[in-house]
Parts: structure tokens; sequence; C-alpha cells
């Protein structure tokens, strides 16, 4: 009796780490996503980028078996607390960063350390850029603006966010484009700027159409030209394409916004398909389209090598701009920042 109780033991035993050992390997096997994915936004809530991430998750979680959290991880330079927040996490795809374009300054500015390739990155859009003037302004072309800047260079105040910024960029592109110089003055970001164009404080702002949108709508600002390419249809005027104006534009320009977010490039190729296909779908809905439409944004959709590229020229075009500028703490150069 003791004999066959034993074994009856040895026996429960064996089944038990059979049991283990099967549910070790189902765990083993699981298939990416099978718990909750966290989405750390660089920016504060309610700007942009976090509005983007917020609205391009919640479509995404449709297409995954997984709810997809968004936090925010601000602070630090150009968004690099989130970056390295996310950095130190696991390269297992459960920790995604929620970025922009302005955050390929963070290294030439000292607060990453790293090239933006680091990440492999899903771009969702932006909002085309455009200059214009409060509602009040004696200019009603870009072309009565440009010749007044060449009469007085260096005497028309203009903001556009701050030194680095796309919109500075963008400022910069089209004074060498159209040969004109402007007195630049830089602010903590777009609203403040609107604001002091709104104030009298300058003559003229540069930002994108997304932050102009209810203002322009609202009669408190005159839209000139759009930096793009492309005209656009605002508040039932056409804003012409600054491309139509000036000849040549296309060597500086378009510099253009870049939304999205990102995963860590070393994670494996099955985390980015997953988060591919997921992406891929979001984007093709008509919430996507939708949105982008009602917000005054264009949709991207390009991810991985795709997305680096762009993000590659991005951070050449910023680093260098801010080196000329005296503004990078670290030489691009040493980063291996190859020049634009």
């Amino acid at each position: 009796m003791t004999f066959g109780l034993r074994k009856l033991g040895v026996g429960r035993v064996a089944a038990a780490a059979a049991v283990v050992l099967g549910l070790g390997t189902v765990a083993q096997a699981q298939e990416y996503p099978y718990r909750d994915i966290t989405t750390a936004v660089v920016w504060g809530a309610g700007g942009g980028t976090d509005t983007i991430n917020r609205m391009i998750m919640a479509e995404m979680e449709k297409h995954l078996p997984v709810s997809i959290n968004v936090i925010n991880q601000t602070g630090g330079v150009a968004g690099s607390n989130g970056m390295v927040y996310v950095k130190n996490q696991p390269d297992d795809g459960y920790t995604l960063v929620g970025l922009s374009e302005s955050n390929v300054t963070a290294a030439v500015q000292g607060g990453w350390d790293k090239k933006f390739d680091y990440w492999y990155p899903f771009i969702v859009g932006g909002s085309p850029d455009l200059i214009s003037v409060p509602a009040n302004s004696p200019y009603d072309t870009l072309e009565q603006l440009v010749d007044a800047a060449q009469a007085a260079p260096g005497s028309i105040p203009a903001a556009a966010s701050g030194a680095g910024s796309i919109h500075h960029l963008n400022l910069l592109a089209i004074e060498q484009g159209a040969d004109a110089s402007f007195k630049f003055v830089p602010y903590k970001g777009s609203a403040p700027g609107q604001e002091a164009a709104l104030a009298g404080e300058v003559a003229l702002v540069v930002t994108s159409l997304a932050e102009q949108a209810a203002l322009i709508e609202g009669g408190k600002l005159k839209p000139l030209a759009m930096l793009t390419p492309e005209s656009a249809e605002i508040a039932g005027l056409t804003v012409p394409s600054a491309f139509d104006i000036y000849d040549g534009l296309d060597k500086y320009l378009p510099l253009k916004q870049a939304i999205g977010f990102a995963v860590h490039n070393s994670a494996s190729e099955d985390v980015k398909a997953a988060l591919g296909s997921a992406f891929e779908k979001a984007i093709a809905s008509s919430t996507v389209a939708d949105w982008a439409s009602a917000n005054k944004y264009d949709v991207g959709g390009q991810y991985g090598a795709d997305a680096q590229k762009l993000f590659s020229t991005l951070e050449s075009t910023f680093a260098y701009t801010l080196k000329d500028l005296g503004a990078a703490t670290v030489d691009p150069e040493s980063l291996g920042i190859r020049k634009p």
C-alpha cells in the first residue's frame, strides 16, 4: 500500500510538472502582443503629438488583441526625458515613444546621446506650415511682404517658435528662397508666437495650418502663403502656394512636420511586423482620414526604413541649422550626423 501511494505521489508530481512545463511552453509560444502596450508621449497632454498619438493608438487597438495606454513623459531637452524613459525599457515592443520631428534636435542640444536611427518610427502625419499676418496688416500678399523685407532687411519682426524649430527652419527657407531678410523673434511655442502677432509684437507668424486654423476662421489672422507645393482651402479662402510665387523654393522646402511614435530599432522583426500591420490598417481607416481632414493634418503613413530616411533628413537639416545659429552644444559631426 505504501509503495502504491508513493507511486501515486510520484505520478501526481510528474503530472504537475508536465502541466507547469506545458504552461511555460504556451507562454513562450504566445505571439506579440499578449499584454497591454504603453505609449509614452514626450510632449504635454493636449498638444499635437499627444492628440495624434491618442487618436492613432485608439484606432490601432481595433487591430490588436490588447489595449494601448497613452501616458506623458515630458521635460528635458527637446523631449529627451520621454525618449530616455523609453530607451531604458526593454526593447520588447511593450513601451513605445510618442514623438515628433522636433525630437531630432535633442542630441545636438545635449539631451540625448544617440542618432535618431536608434528608433524604428511610424509617421502618422503633420500639418503644413504657412505664413500669416494679423488681420489688420497692410500686407495682403506674400509678394508685398517680401518686397517690404527686401527694402528694409532685418527690420520686419517675425515669429516662428524657438530657434531651430521646424517653423523657424521654414522662415529661413522662405528668406533664402525669396532673397529676403526678416527679424526673427523666438517664442516658446507656436501659441505664444501667434499671440504675439495678434498683439502687434511681430508683423508675421510661421506656424502650422492646424495651429492657425481657428484664428484664420475667426478673422484674426490673414494667411498669405502655404510653404508647401500645394495651396490650401480654409475659411472660404484659397491660400496660394509660395512655390507658385517664387521659383527655386524646392531647394529649401517643403520641411514638414512628422508626428507619430516609435519602437526600439533593436526590437524583433515580429514586433515590428505586428505594429506595422496594425498601423497600416489604422492609417487606411476612414476614422483617421476624417480626423486629419477636420484638424488640418496631412496623413503620412510611412514607417520603418521609409520613416527613418525622412527623419534622417530632418535630423541633418535641424542639427546643422542649430550649429550655424550657435545653438548646438554638441557638434553633429561627433554624433555621425551628416551635413545636408
